[in-house]
């Protein structure tokens, strides 16, 4: 159900987060676009650095339900869910829960400026500011994606943070996904290194 070589992609990223130390124990969540209607995404309780693509990465409709009867996806399969719906283009959605990410998220809004590697998510110039949601974690998924769907749609961000939990980055593909949550990840650790030095 889900293609051989995109659950493979999510591994390796699975594998590429675990060494940074973005997805301890079982955190975080990888997903894929399969076609207009179905995603690939990790089942729950799986650890990222170690999944298995044949038994680990599991197939759900856009509302978060698994095509084979008894697979249980990751508990925020509906915010990869959102994203999918709303954007098309994006081909991966990627979450860890980096310290730098948990740290700053509990600390209230995030902004980044004057950055060079801004230019990452597609901005001409190194020169403006650029903001990070920040939402409240809440258990009810369905909740927290209802909250954040009015912001999504009328700006759509560069990824978003839940406080005290992680941050969502996405792309085109899983590869892009991935160097796109770097480069927030990166942002997100010289911002906490910044707030250090103060």
């Amino acid at each position: 159900m889900v293609p051989l070589a995109l659950a493979e992609a999510l591994a390796e990223a699975g594998r590429r987060m675990d060494s940074r130390g973005w997805v301890p124990g079982s955190a975080g969540n990888l997903s894929a676009r399969i076609d207009a209607q179905t995603i690939a995404i990790t089942r729950s309780g799986v650890h990222k650095g170690r999944i298995d693509p044949a038994r680990d990465i599991i197939a759900v409709d856009l509302a978060g339900q698994p095509l084979v009867a008894g697979q249980k996806p990751s508990a925020e399969t509906l915010l990869h869910c959102q994203l999918y719906r709303l954007f098309p283009p994006i081909g991966a959605v990627l979450h860890g829960h980096s310290v730098a990410a948990t740290v700053l998220s509990m600390a209230g809004g995030i902004r980044f400026a004057d950055y060079e590697i801004l230019k990452a998510f597609g901005f001409a110039t190194h020169e403006l500011e650029v903001r990070l949601p920040v939402y409240e974690n809440d258990q009810d998924i369905a909740r927290l994606a209802r909250k954040i769907e009015p912001e999504l749609t009328a700006e759509p961000p560069i990824g978003y943070a839940i406080a005290g939990h992680g941050v969502y980055g996405w792309g085109s593909s899983v590869e892009h996904a991935y160097w796109r949550l770097e480069a927030l990840e990166f942002l997100l650790a010289c911002e906490l290194e910044r707030r250090k030095m103060k």
